[in-house]
């Protein structure tokens, strides 16, 4: 039975109760609107607080810190202007399932519904973007907002939750019962479940898997591959989840994704039955919804996912198994393969299909003609990191070149928004360095993404965080301009940037700065960076044309103008 915790204000209720179901990272911008929130954060010192530079970087340092620990990533804004910046990281956690808990200062109770200074309605705006929004208006269920918090955050599909926290509520002094803290509730798989996941495996003659979503961690990661094994399954990675699987695994067939490759395409279009495990199949794992078919996929369709209202909501499938990662990688244990399985071989083609599409060609890519050849300075930063170095970046055609040549090869290595939100490496890096210190944490971000948020160099600065930022330069919204010259060639509008010496800013917040222009010079510029011990950011120059690993820019304007006047 609870107890209670003695007369306290509302904002010592709200990191007690923290602390009891334990948040050991918050991530804010500091307001008035939750100073007693921050002054009971003062005698707090078990919860690490970073102070950022824009609620948006704050937000999304949150949603790493979910990513990697698979508990809520604590976020503390402001009212107005302040939880507007801080929603792309919601966004973002909401698309990626990501557990995160936004706290908003609010206006006092006694100005609400009046239009007050920055006061808005936090239940509608926010209430398509996460799982629960609610504000607390009573400083004695401080605990059980909490606590209800804390499970919605983590049950099912893992995803935001957003409380606002009205200023007099969290100065209101009260009395209030202690709650316990709080425990994740997964899903299991039962037994029918998985005798038939076996009678359509054994019945199977070109299955695949596909690995994807939350709610993993290095044991679950580790019991798939060996059931992987065990059945000789060729295994694919949902789009941006490519560390959920070792890519130097015999059995790892790549990432189905945006750029995939052609070959991976090929064996899930045809493939007979189709094991997706955690992930959504969402658009961009799906091609556009194309190499899996609605509502009927033409692959008999094996879907295990930890919240029932996905199963079935754009696939039917064959078989639907409501569980989560840890509880279904455990039951997979007891599963006995098949003597000879049909399918035998197709494992180790599919991985040496993937050999070959992840090796950077040598001078041949569309990049070598000005700048920075980024296939082959990936592929350098793939023999030089360790395995549990962690890689972050945003969104921009220059992924392309991350996803495809980059090899993760340990749980918890990769930092991706699957929503695609620009502005994103930046800040995941500065999180993921705060959150593993002994870890190399290395970003990629385009020119435009990195001015998104790239203040927060200055949060790393601030806290000795010894990042790398790679700031791919083509002086240009690259996918934007791919797209604007598939669909409009020639005409060239609103995609054209004219950036800073990037070195030189990084050198005024008090990093390391280099440029690059050429790629031989990469290898002692990062060398460099790596021995500086502080902050870094390398500029990589490249050659506007270089729009894909694949694709020139002016050869994608050509066809798009020759199809126009056909």
């Amino acid at each position: 039975m609870s107890e209670p915790m003695g007369l306290r204000s509302g904002g010592e209720l709200l990191i007690e109760a923290l602390r009891t179901h334990g948040a050991d990272q918050a991530f804010c911008v500091p307001g008035e609107s939750y100073l007693a929130a921050l002054d009971a954060l003062h005698d707090a010192p078990e919860i690490a607080l970073t102070v950022c530079r824009q609620e948006g970087g704050a937000a999304m340092m949150a949603d790493a810190y979910g990513k990697l620990t698979g508990r809520p990533g604590i976020c503390f804004v402001t009212r107005g202007p302040g939880a507007a910046n801080a929603s792309a990281g919601v966004h973002i956690a909401y698309q990626d399932s990501t557990p995160m808990i936004l706290l908003i200062g609010q206006v006092g109770r006694d100005m609400l519904e009046r239009e007050a200074f920055q006061e808005v309605d936090f239940r509608r705006m926010f209430g398509q973007m996460a799982k629960w929004v609610a504000q607390i208006d009573r400083a004695e269920r401080i605990p059980e907002f909490l606590s209800h918090a804390f499970h919605t955050a983590t049950a099912g599909r893992m995803g935001p939750v957003v409380l606002a926290l009205p200023e007099d509520m969290l100065r209101e002094q009260v009395e209030a019962p202690r709650a316990e803290p709080y425990r994740p509730v997964q899903a299991h798989p039962g037994p029918e479940d998985l005798a038939r996941l076996v009678e359509l495996l054994s019945a199977a003659e070109r299955p695949l898997a596909i690995l994807g979503g939350r709610g993993w961690d290095e044991a679950s990661c580790a019991g798939f591959a060996r059931f992987a094994e065990a059945f000789a399954l060729p295994v694919a990675c949902a789009f941006r989840y490519q560390d959920l699987f070792d890519n130097e695994h015999p059995s790892y067939a790549g990432d189905v994704g945006v750029g995939v490759n052609p070959a991976l395409a090929a064996r899930l279009r045809e493939a007979d039955l189709l094991l997706a495990v955690g992930a959504r199949l969402g658009e961009m794992t799906t091609g556009g919804y194309r190499l899996v078919e609605s509502p009927e996929p033409r692959q008999s369709l094996v879907h295990v996912y930890p919240d029932p209202e996905e199963l079935g909501r754009v696939y039917r499938p064959t078989l639907a198994i409501n569980a989560g990662m840890k509880a279904f990688a455990r039951a997979l244990r007891e599963l006995t393969p098949p003597a000879a399985p049909a399918w035998a071989g197709s494992a180790e083609a599919a991985h040496a299909d993937y050999l070959a599409w992840s090796t950077p060609p040598e001078g041949q890519g569309p990049g070598v003609d000005l700048g920075g050849d980024l296939g082959a300075v990936v592929g350098w930063l793939r023999e030089h990191l360790p395995p549990e170095a962690i890689v972050c970046n945003g969104a921009g055609n220059y992924t392309a070149w991350v996803h495809r040549y980059h090899r993760y090869r340990r749980f918890g290595s990769q930092l991706a928004p699957t929503s695609g939100s620009m502005g994103y490496g930046t800040p995941a890096a500065v999180g993921a360095k705060r959150l593993h210190p002994d870890r190399p944490v290395i970003a990629f971000a385009g020119d435009g993404c990195f001015l998104m948020n790239g203040q927060e160099l200055a949060t790393a600065v601030q806290y000795d965080l010894p990042i790398v930022v790679v700031v791919v330069n083509n002086g240009m919204y690259g996918t934007i301009r791919m797209h604007q010259e598939r669909s409009y060639p020639a005409r060239v509008i609103g995609t054209d940037l004219r950036n800073p010496d990037f070195a030189k800013l990084a050198e005024a917040y008090g990093a390391f700065g280099a440029r690059v222009e050429r790629t031989a010079d990469f290898a002692a510029a990062f060398r460099a960076a790596e021995a500086s011990g502080k902050p870094a950011l390398i500029e990589l120059v490249v050659d506007p044309e270089a729009i894909t690993p694949r694709d020139r820019l002016s050869a994608i304007r050509e066809q798009a103008a020759a199809k126009a006047g056909a």
